[in-house]
């Protein structure tokens, strides 16, 4: 089995919260986008934990440093996962770490533009990790890119922490996704895009689970 995390990226307060009321009865995990959290900030955090206190919340800080810092703050308000970038460095992702565990949750090293993932995956998960987020970007999406031989890669590895696996993925491809060694299956645009966005997120997560 594998967990749904449905992506809210839009910029607008009340339009993320709209959302969430429609597809958090048929996801695990709400994600509160990086654009979204930078605009909204903590009151967003809060407002959608206490509206969704079945789902979990991630927090997809992307910090850079000041890794507790930082992070502290979100997880003290509610976070379930925040997220660190690989490419911040272990000193960095091991600050998140130590907030992530202070308050009994947990932390995602997004694997976004990291070089060597095998090397940093094993060096994170060493250093507590729990999540390892195989993520291809917007960006890279654009390119022509897919998660899947990043998958492959840390999914090999065996290194005891999830994998969360993000970058264009939908219905036809969730059960690829699982089936390569994916913990959890991260959704935005095939859910938000979606004439029905809850019908969308209840398909996946059926595939998911």
């Amino acid at each position: 089995m594998a967990l749904t995390q449905m992506a809210l990226d839009s910029l607008d307060f009340d339009a993320t919260v709209a959302l969430a009321e429609a597809v958090a009865p048929h996801v695990d995990i709400l994600e509160i986008g990086t654009p979204c959290i930078k605009h909204n900030g903590i009151k967003l955090l809060e407002t959608l934990k206490a509206k969704f206190p079945n789902n979990l919340i991630l927090v997809d800080l992307k910090t850079m440093d000041a890794g507790g810092y930082e992070s502290e703050p979100f997880y003290k308000a509610g976070a379930d996962i925040c997220t660190v970038l690989g490419a911040s460095g272990i000193a960095t992702i091991k600050g998140v770490i130590d907030a992530a565990n202070k308050y009994g949750k947990e932390c995602q090293v997004d694997m976004i533009n990291v070089a060597d993932k095998a090397a940093l995956a094993k060096e994170a998960v060493a250093a507590g990790a729990h999540i390892i987020g195989v993520h291809t970007g917007l960006d890279a999406q654009a390119a022509g890119h897919t998660p899947f031989a990043d998958l492959a890669t840390i999914a090999g590895l065996n290194t005891g922490a999830k994998i969360s696996v993000a970058g264009g993925v939908k219905a036809t491809t969730a059960q690829e996704v699982k089936d390569a060694g994916a913990s959890i299956i991260v959704a935005g645009a095939a859910i938000y895009g979606a004439a029905d966005p809850a019908a969308s997120a209840a398909e996946i997560t059926a595939i998911a689970h």
